[in-house]
């Protein structure tokens, strides 16, 4: 029997993937897609996001967890928001208002999250697309919270202004934190409204507004709509040397190279980093571990953080967290939904046996600000929590030698673009309302 080129070429393929090397098809199109932003709306968000203004206390910005300086995150494993100053392991609690909590989740970067391939937001996407809803969005707040947004990226800056241990603060501490306790989140006197009112009030901001929505009343979607403007715009990581390889501009080394072709060949890391930006936008459960409060309600059983199972209440969902991008990964330690690996070589091991990592994990790992002299480490203490967590593990057992290891490292390094950990604009020195802006 005659064997054809389109058997021939599947024999190819067949081989180079079981040598793990990575063929043609099996990597991504350079071609991400962002929206269009306008530059006076830039501009504005970026003093936005620099502001304390947006926070009950006036002490707590956007750039407090999503620094430059800390790669668009905050350097520590659960950060601690409303109640402290400084930035990432330097920062220290005000004894005077003490955090009531740790932020129950790690911070994630913000590189590409601009990008339109982006459809849900948080590590257990409970912000996302979903267009049978009138506002094109689905929050677990509810309608009320759904409409008016120009983005999903833009409505995701509603959560972090409206959460005590973030940027509201505590019970009574200011007009915000006392509207959000009594659930007074939308319409006059509500936490947005007093936000609003409070931005449009300075002459500079309502300036700058009248140049990009004209001289009407300024909502809370208008300030979220310019954060995410310049967000979208700021921390495009499109540039590294994967990029420049993908397009033909470049080679990676003999390392990068040899990384890459595991990484999309045998080591099967692409089954879920896949895509441009090494995400497949799912959810999964790799028996991370937990330290810190975790993301639930006081009334809930078990202490353990279920991740999108609290979204979706469906029992298969357990333990599940969204596939992080990769991009710019060496800089964006710590790493996990609870940020309890310092080491990007200890999270790839826990990857090739996460059961057996989670048990033996050491908390004294973690990267953490003081906060009274302790760690929750509840549900690691736990052996009957442990054993949740790692009963809905869904990766098997496997092996990597040292050297494929460093080079799957090496490759990651690859898919960092230097210019985006900066920002295109930077830092501000100084922002309209006066506050201290974290440089």
């Amino acid at each position: 029997m005659a064997i054809g080129s389109t058997d021939i070429a599947r024999g190819i393929t067949a081989f180079a993937l079981w040598a793990g090397v990575a063929v043609a098809g099996d990597l991504p199109a350079p071609d991400a897609v962002f929206p269009k932003v306008e530059m006076p709306q830039i501009e504005l968000g970026r003093l936005l996001f620099y502001d304390p203004i947006l926070s009950g206390g006036k002490t707590v910005s956007c750039a407090t967890c999503h620094h430059p300086r800390h790669a668009t995150g905050d350097g520590v494993s659960l950060g601690l928001g409303d109640g402290a100053a400084g930035l990432g392991p330097e920062r220290k609690v005000d004894v005077t208002n003490t955090p009531e909590d740790r932020i129950p989740r790690n911070a994630p970067a913000l590189f590409n999250v601009g990008a339109v391939e982006y459809r849900s937001f948080f590590h257990d996407g409970r912000l996302e697309v979903d267009e049978t809803r009138a506002g094109g969005i689905r929050t677990p707040l509810g309608l009320e919270m759904e409409q008016g947004f120009a983005s999903l990226l833009s409505a995701q800056t509603m959560f972090p202004v409206l959460s005590g241990d973030e940027m509201a603060g505590h019970l009574g501490e200011s007009d915000v934190s006392k509207a959000v306790r009594q659930g007074l989140l939308t319409g006059p006197g509500g936490a947005w409204d007093i936000l609003a009112q409070r931005v449009a009030g300075i002459p500079e901001y309502r300036a700058m507004f009248d140049d990009v929505i004209g001289q009407k009343p300024v909502y809370f979607h208008d300030i979220s709509d310019a954060i995410a403007a310049f967000v979208a715009f700021e921390w495009r990581a499109t540039d590294s040397d994967f990029d420049k390889s993908l397009r033909g501009e470049a080679e990676l080394t003999r390392a990068q190279a040899h990384g890459r072709d595991l990484f999309y060949g045998k080591a099967g890391c692409a089954n879920c980093h896949s895509g441009l930006f090494q995400t497949d936008h799912d959810f999964h459960a790799i028996a991370m571990p937990q330290i810190g409060p975790g993301k639930r309600a006081a009334f809930e059983s078990g202490a353990a953080d279920e991740g999108r199972m609290r979204v979706t209440g469906n029992p298969a969902d357990a333990f599940k967290f969204r596939t992080p991008s990769l991009r710019n990964v060496v800089h964006t330690l710590p790493y996990g939904h609870a940020g309890v690996y310092a080491q990007l070589e200890d999270v790839i091991r826990h990857h090739l046996n996460p059961e057996k990592h989670l048990v033996d994990y050491d908390p004294a790992q973690a990267i953490l600000p003081d906060l009274a002299g302790t760690v929750d480490t509840t549900v690691m203490d736990d052996p009957t929590e442990v054993a949740r967590i790692a009963a809905a593990n869904e990766l098997t057992p496997s092996a990597l030698t040292h050297g494929q290891v460093a080079a799957i490292i090496a490759f990651l390094g690859a898919l960092t673009d230097t210019a985006s950990l900066d920002g295109q604009l930077g830092v501000p020195a100084t922002v309209p309302s006066g506050l201290p802006v974290d440089q």
